[in-house]
């Protein structure tokens, strides 16, 4: 069955405060920023907004200063954005400092409901060196999946994108949206972690553009500019892929059956499509096991096993 979700992401640049302010001050400049870096997309009333890293941390505070504002902050900002969050009755992702078990720090990126509560974090996994480190921070070690209304959500902060093994990990747990809170932009990577996945992707940089909405199949759904630092798209999470290979009359033959309540996207070359179910009461694995088409990871999982069989021949000696 159809599953869309609106979603939207911030490309807000870092926020600096006049350091002549008191934290509560500046604490009051800071929402004020935030809140017309949102408000432009609240009238599309999105199911989830994401924020870009370190949203709501002034970037001219020194690390001594940093740490004091932190301390004195303390949950005024999950406040701040969980009053958004249960206005607009949407999710809200955005990506902040915070105090580990001891005097440390982890950079946190938060996910909350609809009702602006905590729905779960994901610590930044692989922080910048040796910067990160000599400012006190430390990276986390889990790959936690986070079930909002809308779908399964993975999390990654910036640096995080540079390394297979936290891909590979989240790969595994198949997610349906990765959000990418960062100041990192990554280019391509964004795309291949989309297709690798097969996960929408979403990314909210703040110190350049675009922010983006990825498809699973690696294409540009909608993406913020220089004019418009913020953008708006509806995604679809009732969606499969599947190889053209043994499946392309079947393709046909679920198309003519289905019309306008099936959609297929292939950028070609690639050898596969995606298909997403339109239908308010058919979902799309009900349509692919109706058409007994094999899945895109199913048939590569098939191939890998074909290689390990007794007669493959490995070696051969000229």
């Amino acid at each position: 069955m159809a599953r869309y979700a609106k979603v939207s992401t911030i490309g807000a640049p870092l926020i600096s405060v006049d350091e002549t302010l008191s934290f509560d001050e500046a604490i009051k400049a800071i929402e004020e920023t935030l809140m017309s870096k949102i408000k432009p997309v609240l009238p599309d009333k999105p199911d989830l907004i994401l924020m870009p890293e370190m949203c709501d941390v002034p970037i001219n505070y020194n690390l001594q200063q940093r740490e004091a504002f932190l301390k004195h902050r303390g949950g005024s900002h999950i406040r701040f954005f969980g009053k958004i969050a249960k206005e607009n009755h949407c999710n809200i992702g955005f990506c902040t400092y915070r105090y580990g078990a001891s005097d440390y720090t982890l950079n946190t990126m938060y996910v909350l409901d609809r009702e602006g509560n905590i729905a779960g974090r994901y610590n930044k996994n692989h922080i910048v060196m040796p910067l990160e480190r000599d400012q006190n921070v430390r990276g986390g070690v889990d790959t936690p999946i986070i079930q909002l209304d809308i779908g399964r959500i993975a999390c990654i902060i910036c640096f995080d994108l540079n390394f297979d093994t936290t891909r590979e990990a989240y790969k595994a747990q198949k997610p349906e949206i990765i959000l990418f809170s960062s100041m990192y932009h990554g280019g391509i990577v964004q795309q291949f972690w989309a297709q690798s996945c097969r996960a929408f992707f979403i990314g909210a940089i703040s110190n350049s553009y675009p922010s983006a909405v990825i498809s699973p199949m690696g294409e540009t759904l909608a993406y913020s500019t220089n004019y418009t630092p913020y953008a708006t798209t509806t995604i679809n999470l009732d969606y499969a892929l599947a190889h053209h290979d043994y499946n392309t009359e079947k393709f046909v033959a679920l198309k003519e059956k289905y019309g306008t309540r099936v959609t297929f996207f292939e950028p070609g070359n690639i050898g596969y499509v995606q298909i997403t179910s339109e239908c308010p009461d058919i979902s799309v694995s009900e349509m692919v096991k109706e058409f007994e088409i094999t899945l895109l990871d199913d048939y590569l999982d098939g191939a890998l096993a074909a290689q390990k069989l007794p007669q493959n021949c490995g070696a051969v000696s000229e």
